[in-house]
């Protein structure tokens, strides 16, 4: 195939099993043929939606780097081998369009998306004798659902806030590409690509299931809940504030101890201890959705968190602790939270994700606190910093690891700080900068960058490989 059009197709054609080797061997249930047979039945069909969660599973996207790249584009950590293939440049704020973290997050985010588009398009023309109007609707739903997680990676990492709305975005590809063509598509702004998202979330919430199958399909599936959840993330991007607290009211009880128990769907809640959430099995209450990993699919290599940030690997960075999160004189030593950094060689780490070789920690990318935490902010901002639902949401999350700790005002300063402590190392770091169209502080040799003009220093720019075969595409 000509590379001009793996960048933009990589069609995997939805996961392809197996072929009909000759017309005398019976195909199998869950195989996949090029003669049309991937919608014949429901188990070829659920084997293609497990198939579009294992596209955004890849460790080029939620399976690692795309956390990894939040986490290191910001200020807590430094680099300790200048590798350039493990982000070294999207450190130093100096990636370039051909940068590897710039071509191999967008053709991922792509490939997941041509998958998904691929498959609700395949699903128009599905009989109800083969799924039933009420499952269609579901894996329709749960196909939107992941598209619309692979927008956000885009929107995040290559656009500029939603403030800034009516510049470009990325190009919206709605329709799946199966054969060669012309693909030339100019970039919607960044408001269409904000709202397609939020329009995919809408219609995933509508046809979701309120739970699926078991504790593990609850967290590594999409359900009704965790569709709502990520609005809230995606509405605060947009600083959309009564609707973060709109949706949030969804799964979010009125008063302590928060849960989602009235919303008849998966009854969120935070775990007592927050270590919890980072052991097997990974399907605490406070795990919205999480990709998982096993012994026979992991990662792959220098793609796993614990590589980058915890010492049983490489230990490609460690804690900057000259960075407003360390320097805070109110992350008290007893936090349990501090439980997660250790000293090594190099510093020090994050023990997060401890499993050793072959990495089979799932990564968490929604766990419930964030939902408060958006809860909080966004009534902090609509009602001020004295209201007192705010202060409660911004207190569970403190308290549950440092008991001993009251705010008495909710600030976005001090949401976002709180923030900064909680989901160290889990890639929403980059995001709240972003978002606030705040500096990127300065770390060890890399000054800092200030928020404005856009450049390539403070978001990526295009992929090289669209540049140069999407004529339309611009930057």
């Amino acid at each position: 195939m000509k590379k001009k059009f793996l960048y933009i197709l990589a069609i995997a054609l939805l996961g392809s099993y197996s072929c009909q080797k000759s017309q005398l061997n019976q195909i199998s249930p869950t195989s996949f043929n090029a003669d049309g047979s991937a919608f014949a039945n429901q188990a070829r069909i659920n084997s293609q939606v497990l198939g579009l969660y294992s596209n955004l599973r890849s460790g080029q996207l939620y399976g690692g780097r795309f956390e990894i790249y939040n986490d290191v584009k910001a200020d807590n950590w430094l680099n300790s081998t200048a590798n350039s293939i493990t982000a070294y440049q999207t450190w130093t704020e100096t990636p370039t369009s051909v940068s590897s973290e710039v071509l191999n997050l967008w053709a991922q985010c792509y490939t997941t998306i041509n998958n998904a588009n691929l498959f609700i398009d395949g699903m128009a023309s599905v009989p109800t004798s083969v799924v039933s109007s009420t499952l269609n609707a579901q894996y329709v739903a749960e196909a939107k659902f992941v598209r619309a997680l692979a927008y956000f990676a885009l929107v995040d990492m290559y656009c500029v806030p939603y403030s800034s709305g009516s510049s470009p975005g990325v190009p919206l590809r709605l329709t799946g590409l199966s054969t060669f063509g012309n693909y030339a598509l100019a970039p919607s702004s960044v408001t269409a690509c904000y709202a397609q998202i939020i329009s995919d979330l809408n219609a995933a919430e509508s046809g979701l299931p309120l739970t699926q199958a078991d504790a593990a399909s609850n967290v590594d599936r999409a359900t009704k809940n965790a569709a709502i959840a990520f609005k809230t993330r995606i509405y605060l991007a947009e600083g959309a504030y009564a609707s973060v607290i709109t949706e949030a009211n969804k799964i979010v009880s009125a008063t302590a101890p928060f849960n989602a128990a009235a919303s008849g769907g998966v009854n969120y809640a935070l775990q007592a201890n927050i270590a919890n959430v980072f052991k097997s099995p990974y399907t605490t209450t406070e795990s919205i959705f999480s990709v998982p990993f096993n012994t026979q699919e992991t990662p792959g290599t220098q793609n796993q968190i614990a590589t980058y940030f915890n010492n049983i690997g490489a230990t490609e960075y460690y804690l900057n602790q000259s960075s407003q999160l360390f320097t805070d004189p109110l992350w008290g030593a007893t936090d349990a939270r501090r439980g997660f950094i250790t000293s090594n060689s190099k510093g020090k780490s994050l023990t997060k994700w401890s499993a050793p070789s072959p990495y089979t920690d799932w990564v968490c990318t929604m766990r419930y606190s964030e939902v408060l935490l958006n809860l909080a902010e966004a009534r902090s901002q609509v009602n001020g910093p004295t209201d007192l639902q705010a202060i409660a949401l911004l207190n569970a999350v403190r308290q549950r690891s440092d008991p001993a700790f009251v705010y008495v005002t909710a600030t976005q300063a001090q949401i976002l700080e709180e923030r900064n402590i909680e989901f160290l190392g889990e890639g929403l770091r980059w995001f709240d900068l972003m978002r606030t169209s705040s500096t990127i502080p300065a770390k060890s040799t890399v000054p800092a960058i200030p928020a404005g003009g856009y450049g390539t220093a403070y978001i990526w720019p295009m992929s090289g490989n669209e540049q140069q075969y999407n004529t339309l595409i611009g930057r």
